[in-house]
């Protein structure tokens, strides 16, 4: 296939890339600085020149394109906003998917699992509960799901919170280990045992391959290698790494302790299962899981290097 890809140059779209590229696949991706386009063409991708901002690039990119990745989104620095986020988002997956209406293609987009779901997995059948922080970006999923009815192939790979592996600058471990760092404890709420769902980047780079070759219509996908780590086992590689006790804190003492997007999170018990997207596509995660990728050490080693 050929397969444009937007968000081609991030953290989850370059692994995704080279996922297409080893597979077979030509690739397209999305490009809005030069910066970007020499990435692209050194992983030996094709560059098509936009931005989210301009649906009129989008289209033209899936107009020559038999599948469309939609691995983008509108950075925090850009637009603080998460609801004025999804709303740029929005506007690009549906240009995209006037594109695609009635051929048949496939178009995959990003979306998340995270949710409240204390004693429980939460599974693709879950309504996402609409008080998360995930809740903006619903409509986007939402709305590339429904083309289903219009023609497209349309799927949506929904990241575990925690998508792990080297070049992890601004993800949740990352935002861990620099308040650790800062406070000098690793710490965790309770007894610890609220469990986050992860998945290895790589691992999610071939489901993102997968929903795009034969993912039907209209599926919502998880993208959970482990379903739930406990929040205690990460805080105390974490600890370890850095030389630091792991400590328990109330939930007061969170909330002063953690700071910016992780405090809310630190305390939620979101397992969650990928039983059905593994039967579905026979998907089958083999990287690292999470607390060795902590104790490997990469993480601690300033931005790693991508693999």
């Amino acid at each position: 296939m050929r397969v444009f890809v937007a968000g081609a140059t991030g953290y989850i779209g370059s692994a995704v890339v080279r996922e297409l590229l080893g597979a077979g696949h030509r690739v397209v991706g999305l490009a809005r600085s030069e910066q970007a386009a020499a990435a692209l063409a050194e992983a030996g991708a094709e560059v098509h020149r936009g931005d989210l901002d301009e649906p009129g690039s989008l289209r033209a990119g899936a107009a020559d394109a038999d599948g469309v990745i939609f691995a983008a989104n509108k950075h925090i620095t850009e637009t603080a906003d998460p609801a004025a986020r999804a709303r740029v988002e929005r506007a690009a997956v549906e240009a995209i998917g006037a594109e695609l209406k009635g051929s048949g293609r496939p178009f995959v987009v990003t979306s998340g699992v995270i949710g409240r779901a204390p004693g429980r997995l939460l599974t693709e059948e879950t309504t996402t509960d609409p008080g998360m922080l995930s809740a903006p970006r619903l409509a986007v999923e939402s709305s590339v799901l429904a083309m289903a009815q219009l023609g497209v192939r349309s799927s949506s790979v929904r990241l575990a919170p925690t998508v792990h592996g080297r070049g992890d600058a601004r993800g949740f471990v990352a935002a861990l280990i620099a308040v650790a760092r800062a406070t000098g404890v690793s710490a965790y709420v309770g007894d610890g045992a609220n469990r986050w769902p992860s998945v290895h980047r790589l691992d999610a780079a071939v489901l993102y391959r997968l929903a795009l070759e034969s993912a039907p219509a209209g599926a919502p996908l998880h993208a959970v290698a482990e379903d739930g780590v406990p929040f205690r086992d990460i805080a105390g590689a974490i600890g370890r790494r850095l030389g630091l006790p792991a400590a328990s804190l109330t939930a007061q003492e969170a909330g002063r302790h953690f700071d910016g997007f992780i405090a809310p999170l630190v305390a939620l018990d979101s397992a969650a299962s990928s039983a059905v997207t593994r039967e579905l596509l026979d998907w089958r995660p083999a990287r690292v899981p999470l607390v060795q990728d902590i104790e490997e050490g990469h993480y601690f080693n300033g931005l790693a290097v991508l693999p």
